[in-house]
């Protein structure tokens, strides 16, 4: 069994197997982030009753109950056409911050041992 330099295996664990795992739980953040706010689901039911709330047109003719009717339900898709945009844009906004913080750890992780050697060269410095 070949044995390497400590220097070698921290080297390969710090620049290869931990921003190859980094990067692996920052895709599943990322498909978290577009799973929970299901932003295809929303896009396809845009103009869709919300929560099924719709009423049932009379059996008999009258005018009134109709338009009543009409817009108790035109009522129903719009408030849900407005609830669904804002969740579209919540889900867009949480997905643009998941992004910039895996993209600031994952930066972060990569240049915390230059941050550490310059730290020295700076306190030994004096």
């Amino acid at each position: 069994m070949e044995s390497e330099n400590i220097f070698t295996e921290w080297f390969l664990w710090q620049f290869w197997e931990m921003p190859k795992f980094l990067f692996s739980v920052w895709k599943n953040f990322m498909g978290f982030a577009a799973n929970f706010f299901s932003v295809g689901m929303l896009l396809k039911t845009l103009f869709s009753p919300w929560r099924k709330y719709k009423w049932v047109y009379p059996k008999s003719f009258d005018p009134m109950e109709i338009f009543g009717t009409f817009v108790s339900n035109l009522f129903s898709r719009l408030l849900g056409a407005i609830l669904r945009i804002v969740l579209i844009f919540i889900g867009f906004i949480f997905q643009i911050f998941v992004a910039t913080a895996g993209m600031a750890v994952f930066v972060f992780w990569l240049a915390v041992p230059f941050i550490i050697i310059s730290g020295f060269l700076f306190v030994f410095s004096f």
